[in-house]
């Protein structure tokens, strides 16, 4: 069945919105927490680190928990109220005269933001198998121009004034649960929902429910490694652009912007002629081995024009997310493709923490003056290798070919 328009409209701009609210703190929490705090920019990005780390431990956790709920209630009423408490929790950091309301905010901000598996369900729910990974891509691309929008939204309006940003996106999360409440129909029949496992509805339990499905376990090592070397560009482009080339804010900004928008070209558009022709499994193999030739090419870039030769190259890699879900969406029931993405969020959220961590170290001991070996791009480096391991493992998995699976659905 075809998904209808408006439906699918509110979900990706949805997602759009969960991915700004990532985004949209970073232009101008520096100058917020100084003023709430009376802080040093030092303390200031000591505190940074803790909001948005706090956001993405808080989507981790809460990612599955969402999911198995809306197995059991239906996705239509878990995405209403995570937008409306979204709204109300934008207007609460908006007037936030303390470090640790600003804290509450961050945490609440990203239990409510959270509905990522749920708006995947949803469109698994209303979307044939054989079309199952082109619209996840639609979902991606939701998520990456978020990513692109939530940045500029919080740099136009921070230069105003540091709280604007969250008025903005009270108003809009405000506008989308509007829409949504009146174009939104429940895509989860009553026969079809689960009675609710608390056990399964937490990372831990989730994961180890998910992992008993057919070559599902390997699959989810395959994505995490994934999302981990994929999450070195946000860790560390910014230092690695300035260490290797000495590029300035502005150029950092527009890197940062083309490869957002070449990773959003490539989920709504180009994955649609991709996939139909080379199947999901082949896609996540050359998806995979294109991932990892780039990485060892930012890694051991030495002009800046290389960075613009790679980056629309390297976005094409950004095919393996979704063309992984449609893999492993095949694996899972109706009764369980809300927990499967719940699982699948959680990992993209544990990789948000674990990356940066990461990569920031291997970009410290590789860059720092008294070190043996100046290399800014050895964080690519080990993503690189990260990326190699998952193909590795994803290889020797057995996976049902998809093109067999488009032909028996046609």
């Amino acid at each position: 069945m075809a998904p209808r328009r408006l439906p699918v409209m509110f979900i990706l701009i949805t997602v759009t919105l969960d991915a700004m609210g990532i985004g949209l703190i970073l232009p101008v929490i520096p100058d917020l927490i100084r003023e709430v705090q009376g802080a040093s920019l030092s303390d200031a990005a000591l505190w940074g680190g803790i909001l948005s780390a706090s956001y993405a431990v808080m989507q981790f956790g809460f990612s599955p928990t969402l999911g198995n709920l809306s197995d059991r209630f239906g996705r239509r009423p878990i995405l209403l109220v995570s937008m409306a408490v979204l709204a109300v929790d934008y207007v609460i950091m908006a007037v936030a005269g303390s470090i640790w309301l600003l804290l509450f905010g961050r945490i609440v901000a990203g239990m409510a933001a959270a509905t990522h598996s749920t708006a995947l369900a949803y469109m698994a729910d209303i979307t044939d198998g054989s079309k199952r990974a082109q619209n996840f891509g639609l979902i991606s691309a939701g998520f990456g121009m978020g990513f692109i929008f939530g940045p500029a939204l919080g740099g136009m309006l921070g230069g105003l004034d540091p709280r604007a940003p969250f008025v903005a996106a009270a108003c809009l999360a405000a506008l989308n649960f509007a829409f949504g409440y009146f174009v939104l129909p429940e895509s989860l029949p009553k026969e079809r929902r689960r009675k609710l496992d608390w056990s399964r509805a937490n990372p831990a339990g989730a994961l180890k429910a998910v992992g008993k499905l057919p070559g599902v376990r390997p699959l989810l090592m395959v994505m995490l490694a994934y999302q981990i070397a994929n999450f070195t560009y946000p860790a560390v482009w910014a230092y690695y652009i300035q260490g290797a080339f000495g590029w300035d804010a502005r150029m950092v900004g527009l890197s940062l912007a083309a490869y957002g928008v070449a990773i959003a070209v490539v989920q709504a558009g180009l994955i649609r002629a991709i996939l139909p022709r080379l199947g999901e499994t082949r896609a996540v193999v050359w998806g995979l081995i294109l991932n990892t030739v780039c990485l060892v090419l930012y890694g051991f870039a030495t002009q800046g024009w290389m960075i613009w030769f790679l980056i629309p190259i390297s976005a094409v890699g950004a095919i393996v997310a979704p063309a992984m879900q449609g893999v492993m969406s095949r694996a899972a029931g109706a009764d369980q493709q809300g927990e499967l993405q719940g699982v699948l969020s959680s990992i993209s959220a544990l990789s948000m923490i674990l990356s940066p961590l990461i990569m920031t170290q291997a970009f410290f001991w590789f860059t720092r003056p008294e070190g043996a070996i100046w290399l800014p791009g050895a964080p690519f480096l080990l993503g690189a290798v990260l990326m190699a391991g998952a193909f590795v493992i994803y290889v020797r998995t057995r996976v049902p070919p998809a093109r067999a699976v488009v032909r028996a659905a046609e």
